[in-house]
C-alpha cells in the first residue's frame, strides 16, 4: 500500500517495537481519580487517628495498609465489569471507617457521591463518544 507508514526504526535499522496503549473509557478514568483520592485520603486519616491514640498502631497501620492497596487495585480493576462493583464496596468500607473515627462518615458520604456523580456522568459522556464515533464513521462512507 502506497500511504501506508513505515515502523519507527533505531539507529541500527532494526525495527522499535511500540507498545499500543488501551483506551480508556471516560468513566473508568474519572472512577480511577476517585479511588487514588480516596486511597490519599485513607492514609492521611490512618495518620490522624495514629496520632489521636484512637487505636493502636499496627491495628491503624494494617487497616489502612489494606484498604489502600484495596482502593489502587480496585482503580486498576476498573476495566472490568466487576471492578465498579469491587468501586461501590471500597465506597461502603470508607464509609464504614466512620465507626473508628466519626469524621469519616461525612468524608465518605462526600466521596460517594463524587463517585456517583463521576459513575453516571462517566456513562454519559462515554454514550455520547460512542454516538458521535458511529455518526462520524457513517458520515465519511
Amino acid at each position: 500500500m502506497a500511504n501506508e507508514v513505515p515502523p519507527p526504526v533505531s539507529k541500527s535499522g532494526k525495527p522499535i517495537r511500540t507498545r499500543i496503549r488501551r483506551v480508556r473509557s471516560v468513566s473508568e478514568s474519572l472512577l480511577s481519580i476517585v479511588l487514588a483520592l480516596e486511597a490519599i485520603l485513607v492514609f492521611f486519616v490512618a495518620l490522624t487517628v495514629f496520632g489521636l491514640k484512637i487505636l493502636d498502631a499496627p491495628t491503624v497501620l494494617t487497616g489502612a495498609a489494606i484498604l489502600i492497596v484495596a482502593m489502587l487495585v480496585g482503580g486498576r480493576a476498573l476495566r472490568y465489569p466487576w471492578g465498579v462493583w469491587i468501586g461501590w464496596v471500597l465506597q461502603v468500607a470508607l464509609v464504614a471507617t466512620g465507626f473508628v473515627f466519626p469524621l469519616m462518615f461525612a468524608v465518605g458520604l462526600g466521596f460517594g457521591g463524587l463517585w456517583i456523580f463521576c459513575f453516571i456522568r462517566g456513562r454519559q459522556i462515554d454514550a455520547d463518544i460512542a454516538a458521535h464515533s458511529i455518526t462520524d464513521k457513517d458520515a465519511t462512507l
